[in-house]
């Protein structure tokens, strides 16, 4: 091994500014899992990774692949390490496959076997020493050799096993430390190496640490990687599995099963499948239950609109517009519960509203008929929106559909109430209706939007009835 005789790394004065832009660079990402994994070329990350080194940057850099991810779902302090690192390289066909399934894409895969030749032939032109850090006894020193000897301008800034003594831990970090490595390269496997440099990062002087798993053990040549052909198909997890089938049965076999069931699960909410099917469901159920209801309650529609007619002649529907889905206004339909001339009363009447706020609500309205009196304590007036809910306008369940003047005075998280389609009853209508002050209507509707799904609109519509018939807050 070549020893460490210049304990500066270098960077070349006149390219300090491509260093600086080098780092500040914002890497297009694919996220996975819950994690960002850039998309990028080998060459790119290796003068990447090198040019942070220049700036005394510190960064921490992790390989991720199908079985990190495995070992992610059980291990929180793992998962933990992952969140606080700067960059996640994709590696492996396992994540190419699990990007295709959820409809994103990924640049080369990062794989530290093939980035390593890349770090080596950029830390040797920029001067940057790397530290070897773990493997077995021989195996970082047998890789590093192998570096050496193909880079023979690189410095080897120094070699340690991965197999030392808690005690010897302190003087181990003053030893990478005393070498001035620009690239510190862990390869004692995961989660290990992770929870190892997490705990570790803040007393490591080097700008660069990196987790590289068995890296060493194919430099070193106690594991000899696949052919190029077997490379080239994607198949090298095969190839590592004949070399040691005791040792790797469970992570290729049960494992990969495992990932690929955690890549489907990703995928359905990566494209919003399950969003989907609720959002066909909840149509389904409007037209089918409208539609029913409708047919049902025909005689009572009818008996409404005479009753209606008979009092002041005046017309049986009442159409105003109100603001739906995404802030698109639509015509509600209702049956008239007020005089003709209730619009341009109301003006006079809103210093007297029982309700602080932005809806305007009076229990002793003036402007109610009597026949709208009856029907607003029954709900019967709403029954025309079944009209609204059939035509697609409004659905049976969801946020109760604003005017456009309370709509103007919302204010920061109210405005999501627009995020879901407008309803006939909602988690409010049956918990107080208007005794519930707007505020808190609003967080219940945004309460709703954020889990709503076909069990819970059937639990609101068999709670409606009931709501209904107590007539809570009904004015």
């Amino acid at each position: 091994m070549k020893p460490a005789t210049d304990l500066n790394y270098r960077i070349i004065p006149d390219a300090d500014l491509h260093v600086h832009c080098e780092t500040k660079r914002a890497w297009p990402t694919a996220r996975l899992f819950g994690h960002d994994l850039v998309r990028g070329e080998r060459s790119e990350m290796a003068r990447h990774i090198v040019a942070r080194v220049g700036t005394g940057e510190r960064s921490t850099i992790y390989f991720v692949n199908a079985h990190c991810f495995n070992v992610e779902s059980r291990d929180a302090d793992y998962r933990d390490a992952l969140n606080e690192s700067d960059l996640l390289l994709p590696d492996g066909i396992g994540m190419e496959i699990a990007a295709k399934m959820s409809g994103l894409v990924l640049g080369e895969n990062l794989n530290g076997t093939d980035l390593f030749p890349e770090l080596c032939r950029e830390a040797q032109e920029e001067g940057v020493g790397i530290f070897f850090l773990g493997g077995e006894l021989g195996v970082a020193h047998a890789a590093a050799d192998w570096a050496a000897e193909r880079y023979p301008a690189l410095r080897i800034a120094g070699a340690a096993n991965g197999f030392f003594a808690p005690e010897d831990e302190d003087a181990l970090i003053d030893r990478i430390n005393a070498s001035f490595a620009g690239v510190v390269l862990v390869g004692m496997g995961v989660p290990h190496q992770e929870k190892w440099i997490a705990q570790n990062r803040h007393r490591i002087t080097a700008p660069v640490v990196m987790g590289v798993g068995g890296l060493f053990d194919y430099y070193s040549g106690r594991i000899p990687r696949a052919p190029q052909a077997v490379r080239t198909i994607k198949c090298e997890w095969m190839w590592r599995l004949a070399m040691e089938p005791r040792r790797m049965a469970k992570r290729y076999l049960w494992g990969n099963l495992a990932f690929l069931t955690h890549a489907f699960i990703q995928a359905v909410h990566q494209k919003g499948i399950i969003d989907q099917a609720n959002a066909v469901a909840k149509r389904t159920l409007d037209l089918i239950v409208g539609g029913l209801v409708v047919l049902a309650l025909l005689p009572i529609f009818l008996a409404t609109a005479l009753a209606i007619r008979l009092e002041d002649k005046g017309p049986i529907f009442f159409r105003q517009t109100r603001v739906g889905e995404d802030g698109t206004p639509f015509r509600m339909i209702k049956f008239r519960s007020m005089y003709t001339d209730a619009e341009e009363r109301r003006a006079a009447l809103l210093a007297q509203s029982d309700r602080a706020g932005t809806s305007f609500k009076m229990k002793q309205d003036p402007r109610i008929t009597r026949t709208g009196r009856f029907i607003r304590r029954f709900s019967v007036d709403e029954l025309p929106q079944l009209f609204n809910v059939i035509g697609g306008s409004m659905s049976l369940v969801g946020p109760r559909p604003a005017l456009p003047c309370e709509v103007a005075v919302y204010r920061d998280a109210q405005w999501d109430r627009l995020k879901g389609k407008p309803g006939i009853t909602c988690t409010w209508q049956v918990r107080g209706r208007a005794e519930i002050p707007f505020k808190r209507q609003a967080i219940m509707d945004r309460a709703y939007l954020k889990r709503t799904n076909l069990w819970v609109d059937l639990k609101l519509l068999l709670c409606t009835p009931g709501a209904v018939l107590s007539g809570r807050g009904a004015y």
